[in-house]
């Protein structure tokens, strides 16, 4: 065997080795969704019978089909919402470039290091103050806009030719005009990675809704798996099928927009 082939095999040995590893605990979650929860304790790695009696005690405990509803509305519309405000952005940001505005994108920027535990407790107050405590407006309304996308969006529209804005106006074509029948069909990647990002965060958060949310009626889908572990005994296959229910969604966004996900992230970042 030469030198080139055994490198080749141990490269692939190591990937094989990495793949299981990575998608080992995606196989226990289905598994353990399928077992009583005396079966998931014992460590069993195979199928069970349980799954049916596991579906029936999840929706006996936890308003799972509320809770689904409640997480897909709060994604869905902060997805659009934060694709629009932040394309918006970071196309102002590099189109229309001067020094004041590298000014405020390195500002911008800067607020990426404060944590957000750090500004919880303000924006708690402010809501409050405001009465939009448990509304869907108080959910969405500090992730609306972050500074990454903004980035994102400005790195993608540095690769937009300037000449083809100029023509578009020669045209006739005012601003909103360009960016919306030009900007936005052109970076189809761009907007797909940004979607992909945003809905799964908006998905998956759970500290945020967890403060401002005040009623079960509300809650999201991280919440309800949290519901699950906080009685005096946890029935491991119930929640394993929570997780299960709750990774579904962005398990199948992110496989059906990956490779726009993959062109849009290079992009971004040339």
């Amino acid at each position: 065997m030469t030198k080139t082939k055994r490198a080749n095999a141990l490269m692939y040995v190591v990937l094989i080795i990495v793949s299981v590893i990575s998608v080992f605990p995606l196989y226990w979650m289905v598994i353990s969704a399928t077992n009583k929860s005396v079966d998931v304790s014992r460590g069993t790695m195979l199928p069970g019978t349980a799954f049916l009696d596991n579906f029936k005690s999840l929706f006996q405990l936890q308003p799972v089909q509320s809770a689904m509803i409640n997480s897909f509305k709060y994604a869905i519309i902060l997805t659009v919402c934060a694709l629009v405000i932040c394309s918006l952005a970071g196309y102002g940001f590099e189109i229309y470039h001067d020094k004041g505005k590298d000014m405020v994108m390195s500002i911008l920027l800067l607020a990426m290091m404060v944590p957000f535990v750090a500004t919880m407790i303000p924006l708690f107050r402010m809501f409050s103050s405001a009465k939009l405590l448990d509304s869907t407006i108080a959910v969405i309304f500090p992730t609306i806009s972050t500074p990454f996308l903004i980035m994102m969006f400005r790195q993608s529209a540095r690769s937009f030719p300037h000449d083809i804005i100029e023509a578009a106006r020669i045209d006739g074509l005012n601003e909103i005009q360009i960016f919306f029948r030009m900007f936005i069909p052109t970076m189809r990647s761009t907007y797909a990675a940004a979607m992909t990002i945003t809905f799964m965060n908006a998905w998956n958060n759970y500290l945020w809704p967890k403060v401002i949310i005040q009623s079960d009626a509300n809650i999201t889908m991280p919440m309800l798996v949290a519901n699950l572990t906080e009685g005096y005994v946890t029935d491991y296959g119930v929640l394993m099928l929570a997780v299960l229910l709750c990774s579904l969604p962005t398990v199948i966004i992110f496989f059906l927009l990956q490779k726009s996900f993959a062109e849009g992230i290079t992009g971004a970042v040339k």
